[in-house]
Order: structure tokens, then sequence, then C-alpha cells
């Protein structure tokens, strides 16, 4: 993997933050949509010889995944992660939704970037307003019952500690009512069959 990270490497240091220029009318609140985040790293990225692709996936548990792939032309060598599609509605729209949702995150946390407002005052900084709360509750709320996997609770843990301590909980009841452990080793939910077998 030596060729594909100084590659990636050299690109990180040419990408800019992924402006949040789209405009989330149910949440009153701006976000960097997938135009914004492949503006702010794929010229770096083909720059460096890497190509990106993020084809769609179902593994033997028939749970959909988008993959983002970047491969370093050069070397062939490659570098993956999947995040999993959750479905708010079971339609088209709401497939395309989920996808370009997971095609952008999944892109964020390969190229090691981090959503920015645009007047350069990042949401990081700010507490929580009661709003942002409530927005949080609500999300949560609709989409926790959708969630079926150990893979699925993992990937918004780190979304729900930054919401609180309440939906924090509304997090780990979920993995109660899955069967699943928390590995405080590996800081993620597993299936109880395979932390008997650890």
């Amino acid at each position: 993997m030596k060729n594909i990270a100084t590659a990636l490497a050299a690109a990180q240091i040419k990408m800019g933050k992924a402006l949040k220029q789209s405009q989330n009318p149910h949440f009153r609140s701006k976000y960097a949509d997938l135009g914004n985040v492949m503006e702010a790293c794929l010229p770096a990225l083909n720059e460096a010889g890497i190509a990106l692709v993020q084809p769609t996936r179902t593994d033997e548990h028939g749970t959909h995944y988008v993959t983002t792939m970047l491969i370093h032309g050069e070397s062939g060598e490659h570098l993956s992660c999947d995040v999993p599609l959750i479905l708010g509605k079971n339609d088209m729209q709401g497939y395309g939704s989920a996808v370009t949702y997971a095609r952008r995150y999944g892109l964020m946390a390969m190229a090691g970037i981090a959503p920015e407002d645009d007047d350069g005052n990042a949401a990081a900084k700010n507490a929580p307003t009661n709003a942002d709360k409530a927005d949080e509750a609500f999300w949560f709320k609709d989409n926790l019952p959708k969630m079926t996997t150990a893979q699925h609770i993992n990937s918004v843990l780190g979304r729900a500690k930054k919401a609180g301590r309440e939906i924090a909980k509304m997090v780990a009841d979920r993995a109660n009512e899955l069967d699943l452990d928390y590995d405080p080793d590996k800081r993620m939910y597993v299936a109880m069959e395979a932390a008997d077998e650890d």
C-alpha cells in the first residue's frame, strides 16, 4: 500500500474544505452535498493518479452498501470502505437519496476531509442549539427502527455521541433490541455470536 498511501498524502495537501453550500429546508441548515465534496477532493485525487469509483453491493446477509474505492492507476493498489444504505422510503427516490448520502460520507471518510460552513465558521466549533438537538432526535427516532445490523448501529455511534446522552441511550436501546453486545476494546457493537467467539 506504499504507492497509494504516498499518492493520497500528496493529494490531501491540495484538498480544500467541503463547503456547506446546499440548503436543507427540513432542518433549516446548510450542508455539503456530493457535488461540494467531489469539488473539494476529486481534482487533487486525479492529479495524484488516483481514480474514484463508488459501486453498490449486497452482502450475504442482504445488506446493501456503497463501496468507495480509491485506485492508484500506476500501481493498481486500492483502498476502500463500505457505507450501509439506510432507506428512508422503499422506492427509487429513497434508494437514490440513500446512495447519494452514502457516496458523500464514504468519499469524505476516504479522502479525510470535513465539511465547513461557507463563512468559515465550522459548525463543530459551535455548541449544539436546542433546534439542532430536536432535529437529531427526530432523525434518530425515524431511522433507528430501520437499522437492523451491528454495522448500521456502528455507523451512527459518533453522531449519537455528539447529539447527547438521550440520543446515545436511544441507540443503545436499539442495539439491545437487536441482541448486540458492545465491545469496549473495539469501541463498536458486535453480534452476540461474534462476541462469544472472542
